[in-house]
């Protein structure tokens, strides 16, 4: 079966489609791409797919990665973003998931999340939780909400590495540079192993566990592409997100 038709047969929200057409086309022109590891998605049925965040244009690359790889991809977004003309119909009608931090409507972002895996759709968590506050964009100690619904739904938890997002739009920076093309690189590996949690009750350590499994290989594969040694812990990121919460000091874009 084509792609063309596997998509067809998944029957895309109009607004994913309309979405999809208008960026995807300049991202090729603008783009470069090292694309490697799609293999690793399955082919059918839900999982959680989980990158590292180095850049507000993140979201866009990586859909794209997924998409072209034949996975279109669902995300959890801050509810903020659905209330922006324009942005907020295209994420309602494409069935993006609103994520209400703080609030009594935040367990129902979990288990939309839940639904969706449950679905057959592949679901993108950002473990950090918001762009990344280390000083050389290396990943922070990762959040548990990616871990959380890959062990209550048991689906593949796939890891993800990129890099090149940040050359565009530098992490808490409003100055774009298209120019010249930079290199979009991903790197998608295999499942995360959690096998040997599922039996196990899914509390604190357990949910810990399973995070850092994840982050250190999201960490192992960026150390590869960037042909670097990280460093031997991580940044604790802060509780808030998005451009109001602005970066450390020490944060160098």
């Amino acid at each position: 079966m084509s792609r063309a038709s596997r998509r067809q047969r998944r029957r895309l929200p109009f607004a994913y489609r309309l979405a999809a057409v208008l960026l995807r086309r300049p991202m090729m022109v603008l783009m470069k791409r090292d694309w490697q590891g799609a293999e690793n998605f399955p082919a059918t049925g839900g999982f959680v797919v989980s990158p590292n965040h180095i850049s507000y244009v993140d979201p866009i690359v990586f859909a794209h990665f997924l998409f072209d790889s034949d996975r279109e991809c669902y995300f959890l977004a801050k509810d903020g973003l659905f209330r922006v003309p324009f942005v907020g119909w295209v994420l309602r009608a494409s069935g993006q998931i609103p994520v209400y931090r703080n609030s009594a409507a935040a367990a129902s972002s979990y288990r939309s999340a839940l639904d969706a895996v449950r679905d057959g759709k592949a679901v993108a968590i950002f473990p950090e939780g918001t762009i990344t506050r280390d000083p050389d964009l290396w990943p922070m100690r990762g959040k548990t909400g990616a871990a959380r619904v890959a062990l209550e739904t048991r689906c593949p938890l796939i890891p993800v590495a990129q890099w090149g997002a940040h050359e565009i739009l530098p992490p808490y920076s409003k100055k774009v540079g298209l120019f010249p093309r930079r290199t979009m690189v991903m790197r998608a590996g295999p499942p995360v192993d959690l096998s040997d949690l599922y039996d196990r009750p899914v509390d604190t350590k357990v949910l810990r566990e399973a995070t850092d499994r994840l982050m250190a290989r999201i960490t192992e594969m960026l150390a590869e592409v960037r042909h670097e040694q990280p460093p031997t812990s991580a940044v604790t990121g802060g509780t808030t997100d998005g451009p109001d919460a602005g970066p450390p000091p020490e944060v160098r874009p």
